[in-house]
């Protein structure tokens, strides 16, 4: 190993992809956690809960870009409640739901075929790998990554709901460094989203690694020609011949 020390991965898109109708999974969540919430002795039956609840989510997901301030979807739950007047619910409860809602969704994300053969390859070559997720329940991140066997190929998992903030705030992506004590030049970022992953990392001078095979969306179609990776790759077998051509200088 050489001038790099690790690898930072985005999650969702780049190691995980995702096969599902979002808009049935979405109804499904809403649906399950009005179900906990009835079961554990919430009324609300005179309410459309779900209704209430992905609306609510809806406004958050509009905003959260702007200020890149990460509230948790336990945060946005409870509040909801709180201002419909219902009693505050213990945490047994919240985390029911939360886990009844998410394992929705968690039946449609997949490994990519290449993850963990590329990150296994990874670790045998001596470099350190961490996970930064954008993700409003750590709970869900620390499931898929066990889901599609990851663990044990990485040093550290680190989400939006955990650190406060989102990327491409530099904050999330300090933390990660912090977590390994080293500087912005010893680590590569690997994603799939322009303004997130790649100017996210940029901006502290971490060295950008930007995946296309999923990359095809309206969020990076709005920043084509503005943001410009270190490197691009279509698939995450790539990466580590790449790196070997970073170590010996000829990017």
């Amino acid at each position: 190993m050489g001038a790099f020390y690790g690898v930072f991965f985005d999650l969702g898109s780049t190691l995980l992809y995702f096969d599902g109708d979002w808009e049935d999974v979405f109804t499904r969540s809403d649906q399950a956690v009005s179900a906990a919430l009835s079961e554990a002795g919430c009324k609300l039956d005179s309410l459309d809960f779900p209704t209430l609840f992905r609306q609510r989510l809806r406004a958050y997901h509009a905003s959260r870009d702007q200020d890149l301030i990460e509230h948790t979807t336990e945060k946005i739950l409870t509040d909801l409640l709180a201002e419909l007047g219902l009693p505050e619910i213990s945490d047994e409860v919240l985390n029911s739901a939360m886990t009844r809602m998410y394992a929705v969704s968690q039946a449609d994300w997949h490994a990519e075929a290449d993850a963990l053969k590329t990150l296994k390859e990874l670790n045998q070559l001596g470099y350190k790998i961490g996970v930064i997720s954008n993700a409003a329940n750590h709970q869900d991140v620390s499931t898929l990554i066990d889901q599609a066997g990851f663990r044990p190929e990485l040093d550290f998992i680190l989400t939006s709901a955990k650190n406060g903030m989102r990327k491409p705030s530099p904050t999330i992506f300090q933390e990660a460094l912090d977590n390994w004590n080293v500087g912005p030049s010893q680590v590569l970022m690997v994603g799939d989203l322009l303004r997130p992953d790649i100017f996210g990392a940029k901006q502290l001078g971490i060295y950008s690694v930007w995946i296309t095979r999923r990359a095809k969306n309206q969020e990076n179609a709005r920043y084509a020609g503005q943001i410009t990776p270190d490197a691009t790759i279509s698939a995450l077998s790539e990466l580590p011949e790449l790196i070997r051509q970073l170590e010996a200088g000829n990017p």
